[in-house]
């Protein structure tokens, strides 16, 4: 025991272990009022985890060659002892990193996570997403099964949308053919093996260096470093080891009986984590019956569709599904409330988050199914309440009404694009039901417009409520 005791402290006179572990774990003081929503932070480390001990054990069996590729993966499914489990841990993990990310990221819009000081955790989170993103873009080629091969078409396609002949160039680097390839299946394997995993890593650093910097949010968003007893630590905060460690994994164990039960009993998910044509081989000679990403890149993807082409290119489209995840960059900056939870503001915006999150679900569930002009118009409506949430924030959020003028062409800009909407969905005929629909969808969109926008820019704005000075719970 002495000899490990003297081996420890020569190890921590070399290396800042001890530092490092009261830094962030026994002496990081979180606040006390920590509730459900603040699992999903650590069930996104510890799925992250997860995917990358799976994905080690899948590469030692996978080929990444055209003609080798999908059989490889039935080998592991089929041949390699408990390859099957390894491999739908892995697709499971997939959906799972983005099911807690969705939620983690929602705690930060209702509980303002996001504002100052935590803007850049904010960014480092989102940075996190767009990696995650791409992570499983590329990875969701190399089963090289027909879903995989023609997803991948459609999405790689679309960089060929960008004008000013930057499109062709591009989408023709990133396959590293032509067409999609073997040279395109070997530099996806490559990224989603070694680059993007690497950037995330980092990413997830900094993002929990960051946190630590300045403290962890709470459901009050009270700044529990304002009051502190004589020995410096927060009178409202408790250390993060052993309370929210032990809390943590009681989560993790929850969560842990959820995967493994989808692993064993519905790894497909009825097709929605593993779609039925990917059982097939790749055949870029036979297109399947309706191409759609998987469920977490779907509201992008009905975006996408709800855009119709302009001047011949789908390139407007493109652009709407890049923005819908830019503006979410600038969220610490437009929003004025002077609080940071949605408990102590205005009730307009705990009616925005609903309504974004109705509206990011519908889109999703349009993305899956095929587009027709009633669900065109849906997915058009939806987008434009998903945009709306972050244009009309600094209108609807601020606590005081002041004539600026920049405020009028705003809101005037605003305007006239839904009503541009509305004019184009009575311009596309439909049937009598399409009818019905449509005017439904005018009235909603027009009433957000109103509600959201118009309504808090000239006449009433929000109100906050009193914000305790200690946490509370």
């Amino acid at each position: 025991m002495n000899s490990l005791i003297a081996l420890f402290g020569w190890f921590d006179a070399r290396y800042p272990m001890s530092k490092l572990w009261k830094e962030h774990l026994s002496e990081y003081y979180a606040p006390k009022n920590f509730n459900f929503w603040y699992y999903f932070g650590s069930l996104a480390l510890l799925v992250l985890v997860l995917q990358i001990a799976s994905g080690i054990f899948l590469t030692i069996h996978y080929k990444p060659d055209a003609e080798m590729a999908f059989a490889s993966v039935e080998y592991i499914m089929r041949d390699v002892e408990w390859g099957w489990f390894i491999r739908y841990m892995h697709s499971t993990g997939a959906s799972a990193f983005f099911l807690v990310v969705y939620l983690h990221m929602f705690r930060g819009l209702i509980y303002g996570s996001y504002q100052k000081p935590r803007e850049l955790i904010w960014i480092f989170g989102l940075f996190i997403y767009l990696a995650l993103m791409a992570e499983a873009f590329f990875g969701y080629l190399l089963p090289w099964g027909q879903m995989s091969y023609w997803g991948a078409q459609v999405i790689v396609n679309l960089f060929a949308a960008v004008p000013f002949g930057i499109g062709e160039p591009l989408s023709e680097w990133i396959r590293g053919d032509f067409v999609i390839s073997d040279a395109t299946l070997n530099r996806f394997f490559a990224f989603h093996v070694i680059a993007v995993p690497l950037v995330l890593i980092m990413l997830v650093a900094a993002h929990i260096m960051a946190l630590h910097e300045v403290g962890s949010n709470n459901p009050d968003g009270v700044d529990i470093k304002k009051h502190k007893g004589p020995d410096g630590i927060p009178l409202d905060g408790i250390p993060f080891h052993p309370y929210y460690t032990v809390k943590d994994i009681m989560g993790s164990v929850v969560f842990l009986m959820g995967f493994f039960a989808v692993v064993f009993f519905a790894p497909t998910m009825f097709g929605y984590f593993i779609e039925a044509p990917n059982f097939e081989p790749a055949n870029a000679l036979k297109t399947p019956d309706h191409i759609a990403p998987v469920w977490y890149f779907t509201p992008f993807y009905a975006m996408l569709r709800a855009v119709p082409p302009m001047f011949a290119s789908q390139f407007p489209g493109v652009i709407v599904m890049g923005a819908a995840i830019v503006v979410m960059f600038f969220l610490p900056w437009i929003d004025k409330s002077p609080v940071r939870s949605w408990r102590y503001k205005d009730m307009r915006y705990a009616i925005a988050v609903a309504i974004f999150v109705i509206c990011f679900v519908l889109l999703g569930y349009f993305g899956v199914i095929s587009a027709n002009p009633v669900r065109t118009m849906i997915a058009q409506s939806a987008t434009l309440l998903y945009f709306g949430f972050f244009l009309y924030m600094p209108f609807y959020s601020r606590t005081e009404v002041t004539a600026t003028l920049l405020r009028a062409p705003l809101v005037a800009f605003y305007s006239i694009v839904t009503f541009g909407i509305v004019a184009y969905w009575w311009a596309v005929p439909v049937s009598d039901v399409g009818t019905v629909i449509k005017a439904i969808l005018t009235v909603v969109t027009l009433a957000y417009t109103y509600y959201f926008l118009i309504h808090p820019a000239y006449i009433k704005a929000g109100s906050v409520k009193p914000v305790p000075e200690r946490v509370t719970g």
